[in-house]
C-alpha cells in the first residue's frame, strides 16, 4: 500500500493511551505456548518495528488503546510483524472504535485490503465523525493478530453520527456477541448487539439473538445466520416490521446474486409476495465475514405472508380454517414434528409452529392436505375438482419463476399457504436459488435438457406435474402467464441489464468477499465449473438467462410479440370470461371480467388461449 497523503488537521496528532488487547499472548520461542510476559499489547505501541504483538488464540483477537476519553479518529497506521507471513496477515484487518470497554458497541473505522510492508508504516485516512474512547485493531481470521506497530491519530471530542464508515458502498451489518461467543447450532441464540449502517449514515441499533440457519449451507465455512431482534424493525426500508431476519451466505453462488435475480423475476412475474432482500457486508466480533444477503424470514406477518396468524384458541368454525403456512420440505425429516402425507409428501408446518400448534389444528391441517392431495392426483381432462383446492395463478407464477431461473430445488423446498375461509392452497413465496441458473453439477448444462427442470421422480415433482399438465386449460394458462411476464420485463435484454446493475453495486464487496473466501478457482457445493474470476461467473449467469428465455418460449409454444394476427376483424365478445387488453406497444392497459369502452385505436384482446386484434 502506498503511503497515504492525509488531510487531517494540525490538532490531529498521534494519540497515546493505555495499551489493551487479547490475553494471553503467544510465545513463539517456546513451542507457541501461552504467555503473559512476551509479545504484549504494549509492543504494538513502542515505536519499534522489530517487536510485535501476537495473541495465543488464532482468531477474533485484537490490540488497541484506552484513550481515557472519546476521540475522533482521523488517521490510522500499521506495520506487519517482521517475518515471512507478516505482510499477508494484514489483509482484512479491521480497525474499530467503541465507547464500551468490552467493545460491544464497536463500529468499524477502517478495513485494510492490502498486504503490509515489513519495516514500513502504512497509513489511511479515517472517515468517521463519531468519537470513541476505545480503539483497536482486530486481526483477520487465523492470524493471531500479529502486528509490529499501530498508530491512531485524531483529536478529543464526542463527535456525531453524520459520517460513519462502511467497508464498501453496501449497507454494513455489525454484530458483537456477548463474550465473543460464536453461534454453534440452529437452536440456541447467542446474545448480541447489532448495528446496521445504511448508506445515508442512519444506524439501526438493537440487542438481538444470533444463531445459525439453513440446511446444507450451515456446513459451509462461511456461515449463514438468523437474527432475532428484541424489538420489531423495518430493516433497510423493508415492507415488513419484524424481529426475525436472515443473513444468507451465498457461499456456493460465486455471483453473490442468484437470489437477488430470482426475486426480481418473482416480482416481474407478479407473485403476491416476494421476499425483501438487500446485499450487505457483515462483520462479526470485528472480523469481516463477507458479502451476505439480508432477507425476510418466511413467516406469517403483514408485509410477508399476509394471512391470519392463528392462536391456540382458534379451534372451531372459520377460525380453525386458517391461516396455515407450510413447506414441501426435503429436509422435513430433521424437524421435530414432520408430516408425511398419504402420498409420501414431506411437509414442515411453519405456522402455527410446532411449539404452538394444538392437536385440533394439526388434525385439521392434515385432513385438509390429504383432501387437497387426493384431488390433485385424480386430476384429468374431465376431472377438475382439484381447482377448488389449488390457486392456479400463484402456482403458475411460482412454477414459471423457478423454471425461468432453472431452480432444481423448486419442489424440494416449496412454500404454500391457506387463508382463513378459503379452501384453496396458494403457492409461494419463492426461496433458495443458490444452485439455480446452471449452478448444479447434477443438471449442468441446462441447455441440453428438453424437459422442465422440475420433472424429477420425487413425490413433490409428481404433485406439481399433475397441476401443471392436468389439462389443456392448465397449459394454456401457463402460456398466458408467461406472456404477461414477457410483456413486463422477462427478456434477455432486460434481465442481463439487471444483472449488470447488481454486479456494479456488488463490485467492491465481492472483492473483499473473495479475499476472505478465495474460492473463485475452486468448485464448492454443487458448482459444475469454477471460472476463476467474478466477472466470468457473472457472464455465465447472463449467458444462462439469454438461453433460458428462448428455451422457455419454445417449451411453452410461445412466440414473442402477440400481434401476429394482421386481420382487422373485431373480436367476438364472450360473456363471463377474463379479458386482457394491450396497446400496440405490448403494454397491458386493462384486465377484468368485462370489456370496457375503448377510445379509437388498435388493441390486442386476450381471453383464455385466444388473441385477437381489434380496431375501434
Amino acid at each position: 500500500m502506498l503511503l497515504c497523503i492525509c488531510t487531517t488537521s494540525a490538532a490531529d496528532g498521534l494519540l497515546s493511551g493505555t495499551p489493551i488487547g487479547s490475553s494471553p499472548s503467544v510465545d513463539y520461542s517456546n513451542n507457541a505456548s501461552a504467555t503473559t510476559t512476551k509479545n504484549l499489547p504494549a509492543d504494538a505501541f513502542d515505536g519499534n518495528l522489530n517487536t510485535f504483538f501476537a495473541s495465543y488464540d488464532r482468531s477474533y483477537t485484537w490490540v488497541g488503546l484506552d484513550l481515557g476519553s472519546p476521540h475522533i479518529i482521523t488517521r490510522v497506521g500499521w506495520s506487519p510483524r517482521n517475518d515471512g507471513l507478516g505482510p499477508g496477515r494484514m489483509v482484512l484487518g479491521v480497525f474499530e472504535g467503541a465507547n464500551q470497554s468490552d467493545f460491544s458497541d464497536a463500529l468499524p473505522i477502517y478495513l485494510n485490503d492490502q498486504q503490509g510492508v515489513i519495516g514500513q508504516m502504512d497509513y489511511a485516512d479515517v472517515s468517521c465523525s463519531l468519537g470513541f474512547r476505545y480503539v483497536r485493531y482486530i486481526g483477520p481470521n487465523d492470524a493471531r493478530c500479529n502486528i509490529a506497530e499501530l498508530a491512531f491519530y485524531g483529536h478529543r471530542g464526542n463527535g456525531d453520527s453524520t459520517q460513519l464508515y462502511r467497508p464498501t458502498n453496501l449497507p454494513c451489518v455489525v454484530i458483537h456477541t456477548k463474550d465473543m461467543q460464536l453461534p454453534y447450532d440452529k437452536v440456541n441464540y447467542i446474545e448480541s448487539y447489532v448495528q446496521i449502517i445504511s448508506p445515508d449514515n442512519s444506524v439501526l441499533k438493537d440487542t438481538a439473538g444470533l444463531r445459525l440457519r439453513g440446511n446444507a449451507s450451515t456446513n459451509f465455512p462461511k456461515k449463514p445466520y438468523r437474527l432475532k431482534f428484541n424489538t420489531k424493525h423495518k430493516v433497510l426500508g423493508s415492507p415488513a416490521n419484524a424481529k426475525n431476519w436472515t443473513l444468507i451466505n451465498n457461499y456456493g453462488d460465486k455471483t453473490l446474486m442468484r437470489n437477488i435475480v430470482a426475486f426480481h423475476v418473482s416480482e416481474v412475474m407478479e407473485m403476491p409476495y416476494t421476499p425483501f432482500c438487500r446485499a450487505v457486508d457483515v462483520l462479526v466480533n470485528g472480523e469481516y465475514k463477507g458479502c451476505y444477503q439480508l432477507s425476510d424470514k418466511i413467516e406469517v406477518k403483514k408485509g410477508r405472508v399476509s394471512i391470519d396468524e392463528m392462536e391456540p384458541t382458534d379451534l372451531v368454525g372459520s377460525a380453525l380454517s386458517g391461516g396455515y403456512l407450510w413447506e414441501i420440505d426435503g429436509y422435513a425429516y430433521l424437524e421435530p414434528q414432520p408430516y408425511y402425507s398419504p402420498y409420501g409428501m414431506p411437509i414442515t408446518l411453519h405456522s402455527p409452529k410446532d411449539d404452538q400448534i394444538v392437536p385440533t389444528q394439526r388434525t385439521y391441517f392434515e385432513n385438509y392436505f390429504r383432501a387437497l392431495e387426493d384431488k390433485v392426483y385424480k386430476a384429468s381432462a374431465t376431472n377438475t375438482e382439484w381447482r377448488s383446492y389449488i390457486d392456479f395463478m400463484t402456482f403458475g407464477r411460482y412454477f414459471l419463476t423457478n423454471e425461468m431461473c432453472g431452480n432444481p430445488d423448486v419442489f424440494w423446498s416449496c412454500y404454500m399457504y391457506k387463508k382463513r375461509d378459503d379452501q384453496k392452497a396458494y403457492f409461494g413465496p419463492v426461496w433458495d436459488f443458490d444452485i439455480a441458473f446452471d449452478n448444479d453439477d447434477r443438471q449442468y448444462p441446462e441447455a441440453n435438457h428438453t424437459q422442465f427442470i422440475f420433472g424429477g421422480a420425487s413425490n413433490a415433482d409428481g404433485f406439481a406435474r399433475h397441476i401443471a399438465f392436468a389439462d389443456q386449460r392448465s397449459r394454456d394458462e401457463l402460456t398466458e402467464l408467461w406472456h404477461r411476464g414477457r410483456n413486463r420485463g422477462i427478456s434477455a435484454e432486460e434481465l442481463t441489464a439487471f444483472v449488470d446493475s447488481v454486479a456494479q453495486a456488488l463490485d467492491a464487496s465481492q472483492h473483499l468477499n473473495f479475499l476472505r473466501w478465495p474460492i473463485l478457482s475452486q468448485r464448492v457445493h454443487q458448482n459444475p465449473v469454477a471460472l476463476g474470476s467474478y466477472a466470468a461467473e457473472v457472464d455465465r449467469l447472463k449467458q444462462f438467462l439469454t438461453m433460458r428465455v428462448s428455451w422457455m418460449d419454445n417449451k411453452l409454444g410461445y412466440t414473442w410479440h402477440p400481434f401476429n394476427n394482421t386481420d382487422a376483424n373485431e373480436t367476438v365478445i364472450r360473456d363471463n370470461e377474463g379479458y386482457r387488453i394491450y396497446d400496440m406497444h405490448g403494454r397491458m392497459i386493462y384486465e377484468g371480467d368485462e370489456l370496457p369502452s375503448l377510445p379509437q385505436g388498435i388493441y390486442i384482446i386476450q381471453h383464455h388461449n385466444q388473441t385477437e386484434k381489434i380496431i375501434r
